[in-house]
């Protein structure tokens, strides 16, 4: 079936907020900060962010990079191949069979890094990075990417934990030692068909706590509303985008919506993005801190529900594991 065209969003239903106070520490502003935050992420589960303090040139050196690792030949990145991490880091080859939605194969690929860890048993998501031969520039760019998201994520939290109501240490420690997960991502151009199979990346929710998301200038990030309507979010200069994840969801017991979402490269050009995920700690256990009385479903541990997600989402290594 065809995939049909979004209308355009209307700003007011993914609001732009401007968090310049509470990244600056301007107790004056911030609690304006925070209850745009709030409107956000009760009402729409999406906002831009803009004023956020991130180097621009730290951002710029990682789209280069991003470019430079895509266009590498096929055997080089596949000598840094997902499947051949136990702990899901590495390349995602185009159109992977992942089961992020009704509409079959995703049309993008991928390259995923986490905090380089000594091996745990304990958490099986633990464990060193992939890095291509071919491409040693990369490396500094994504750990010069990753640092900046870490410190945009912490300005994040206080944020986040006011708009629910709580002190705004609330979320300091669960996000001691946290899993932080940065994707680069490839969309090639792709045609919309009758009987097309294959999606950017197909409707579903993120499991993180949030994620914060820079898209370039082509467009084609969706939202679905309550209505059941795909509503285009366009890309806007200066921004990112941050949404919430199920286990920002889980923690305010439904207050915070972790809305479902999809890509769609409609424009014949080449799309990329960067995605960075802010989990808490691998072995926190996720349970309501507000209304708790009105929720009686029994917690989950953060790296286990991470864990799992990835097995589902990148089955090619749920099935090795399940053949070792």
């Amino acid at each position: 079936m065809v995939v049909p065209a979004s209308r355009i969003l209307d700003f007011s239903e993914a609001p732009i907020v401007d968090i310049a106070a509470l990244v600056d520490g301007d107790p004056k502003g911030t609690q304006a900060v925070v209850r745009e935050i709030a409107q956000a992420c009760e009402h729409v589960g999406f906002m831009y962010v803009r004023n956020h303090r991130v180097d621009t040139t730290v951002l710029s050196a990682l789209i280069d990079q991003a470019h430079a690792f895509f266009s590498l030949p096929t055997a080089d990145k596949m000598s840094v191949a997902v499947e051949n991490s136990p702990q899901f880091r590495g390349y995602l080859p185009l159109e992977y069979t992942g089961n992020e939605g009704p509409e079959g194969r995703n049309l993008q690929e991928g390259f995923i890094v986490m905090q380089d860890r000594p091996l745990d048993s304990r958490a099986p998501l633990y464990g060193p990075n992939q890095w291509p031969a071919r491409l040693p520039s990369l490396k500094p760019a994504m750990l010069g990417y990753y640092a900046a998201m870490e410190a945009l994520a912490f300005r994040m939290l206080p944020g986040m934990a006011m708009a629910l109501g709580l002190p705004a240490s609330s979320f300091a420690a669960p996000y001691v030692d946290p899993m932080l997960i940065l994707k680069l991502n490839h969309y090639p151009p792709q045609q919309i068909t009758s009987d097309t199979e294959m999606i950017g990346v197909g409707g579903h929710c993120d499991g993180s706590g949030f994620t914060i998301l820079w898209q370039d200038d082509l467009g084609g990030l969706e939202i679905k509303n309550k209505s059941g309507e795909w509503i285009g979010v366009p890309p806007i200069d200066g921004t990112f985008v941050i949404n919430i994840g199920n286990i920002l969801q889980r923690w305010s017991n439904g207050r915070f919506s972790s809305t479902e979402h999809r890509v769609i490269n409609r424009y014949g050009k080449d799309r990329y993005s960067i995605a960075f995920f802010a989990d808490p700690n691998y072995h926190t256990a996720i349970r309501p801190i507000i209304d708790q009385t009105s929720s009686d479903e029994p917690p989950f541990i953060c790296g286990e529900y991470i864990h799992k997600n990835y097995q589902r989402i990148y089955p090619q290594r749920a099935s090795q594991a399940a053949a070792d």
